[in-house]
């Protein structure tokens, strides 16, 4: 790394007495902005400034200033451990009432348990998931090895695997259990989660990533994060200990950066050592340790011996027909910093994976900056992440999966965000220019103002911008039906004697 790279330290919690902590600056701090809110609720004058209530705020909210990205590290200070309370369960039960109104609203939730999905993929050409579409039906034939490989590019309803995790469940059983996919090394946020698999890193590692901060040379791996490790680091990946889905795994792929002056990792294989792996290389490149393993439950550790070692992630697959879904989840993006990386190498990583479907889910973040972002330079940057990928990837499909509706808070009323509807717009034209193929979520949900009815329904969260556990369920649900339904229509049109 540059000598004049930055170190930013990921603080974790601080402990203090319960007097010292009343006491603190920061408490008093807080105490001293209550007060002043509390005044600002009762003088009308101050009306513009209130914190507590909607203040009467203008028609159109600008949004606010993209983020500046600075190169540095992060020291994540925090170890990755279980979270199964993040856990997605595989019986979930969608919710039948309603909560009650949050706010005046006329828009009511679409249905959401419906076999059909509420909108089809826009695919004009008829020709955007063709590569995806002849996956499956060599997987649905089970010759030998077949693997339906889908990644999975999106904002912070990937990185929690929400979205993702019951996409990966539902198409696996379709077509089998072929492996869970790539993991980052360790949480490269307190969010970052996985369904169906058992993960485990020390604290002490240092990242860059492609929403800050930033590496010099670009290389972030096909996951947009890049991993420092001291000695000592280590880092496990096995196979889900319940559940019907990800408990067996029969090969293992460590993704590291070789590099002059490069440490030396240690395999640990089910508790024992297996073998050192010198990153030391007077080329810099990224290189694949595989370790092959009887299919069934097992546990991979990876341990810095020596040296600092440089990585990016461990990638489970299985040697059976079935389908490998990556789910690489960015918090905080927006799909233009997918840009970040060396163009050279995220196009390696692309084929490296060689995913027959690659489908990018975005716009959240968009919808934050609002139109403080100019859509003229949203629909060129997403047009170029797009075209990359297909430059990479000419055979496999393409998908643009829409924003979500995205509520705010008007006086007494809630209504969707003016944003949401220029960033769909310009996601379906980015789409269709490169190729892909595009779901409208905004649309299946029921239009503009249907996050309002969603957080009624239990579907969508106070934040009026994110879904819940439920709503992750059906928005998967709908993608997953309109995949299959695209698939089924070009098996009998396109080559009816030979696909299933």
């Amino acid at each position: 790394m540059s000598g004049s790279v930055k170190r930013v330290t990921v603080a974790g919690p601080v402990l203090e007495q319960p007097r010292q902590a009343l006491l603190s600056r920061p408490v008093l701090a807080v105490l001293t902005v209550v007060v002043l809110g509390a005044l600002a609720e009762w003088i009308p004058a101050l009306s513009k400034v209130r914190v507590f209530s909607a203040p009467e705020a203008a028609e159109t909210v600008a949004g606010v200033a993209p983020p500046v990205l600075e190169e540095g590290e992060a020291t994540l200070e925090l170890e990755t451990t279980e979270r199964p309370e993040l856990a997605q369960p595989e019986d979930l039960k969608l919710p039948t009432g309603s909560r009650g109104p949050i706010a005046k609203s006329t828009a009511a939730a679409a249905p959401i348990d419906v076999e059909a999905p509420p909108v089809p993929i826009d695919d004009p050409t008829g020709k955007a998931l063709v590569g995806f579409f002849e996956a499956v039906a060599r997987t649905k034939r089970k010759e030998p090895a077949a693997i339906t490989r889908v990644a999975h590019f999106g904002d912070s309803i990937v990185t929690s695997d929400y979205v993702s995790g019951t996409l990966r469940r539902k198409l696996q059983q379709e077509l089998g259990d072929a492996g869970h996919g790539f993991m980052l090394m360790a949480n490269a946020w307190p969010a970052y989660f996985h369904n169906d698999v058992s993960r485990f890193a020390s604290a002490g590692w240092s990242v860059s990533r492609i929403v800050g901060p930033l590496t010099p040379d670009g290389l972030y791996g096909i996951g947009g994060v890049t991993f420092r490790a001291p000695p000592g680091s280590r880092a496990r990946f096995g196979t889900a200990r319940q559940g019907s889905y990800g408990r067996a795994v029969s090969r293992f792929v460590v993704a590291y950066l070789a590099q002059p002056a490069g440490g030396t990792l240690r395999l640990n294989l089910n508790g024992k050592p297996l073998r050192d792996v010198d990153t030391a290389s007077a080329e810099v490149g990224v290189r694949y340790e595989t370790v092959l393993v009887p299919d069934g439950a097992h546990e991979l550790e990876v341990v810095t011996v020596r040296g600092v070692t440089r990585a990016f992630g461990v990638v489970m697959e299985r040697d059976v027909p079935g389908a490998v879904l990556d789910a690489i989840g960015i918090q905080g993006a927006r799909i233009r910093f997918l840009d970040k990386q060396d163009d050279e190498h995220w196009a390696e990583q692309l084929r490296w994976r060689s995913p027959d479907l690659v489908i990018y889910q975005f716009g959240a973040n968009e919808s934050g900056d609002g139109f403080a972002y100019p859509m003229d330079d949203y629909r060129r940057t997403m047009i170029d992440v797009l075209q990359q990928g297909r430059r990479a990837l000419p055979g496999a499909g393409c998908l643009v999966v829409g924003a979500m509706d995205r509520a705010e808070k008007v006086g007494g009323s809630l209504r969707s965000m003016p944003v949401i509807a220029a960033i769909v717009k310009e996601q379906r034209v980015a789409a269709r220019e490169v190729g892909c193929g595009f779901f409208d979520t905004l649309k299946a949900m029921g239009g503009p103002g249907s996050m309002a009815a969603w957080v009624e329904r239990g579907l969508g969260q106070a934040d009026l911008t994110h879904p819940t556990g439920s709503g992750s369920e059906v928005l998967a649900s709908w993608l997953y039906r309109a995949l299959m339904q695209a698939y089924s229509a070009w098996a009998t049109s396109a080559q009816p004697a030979s696909q299933p």
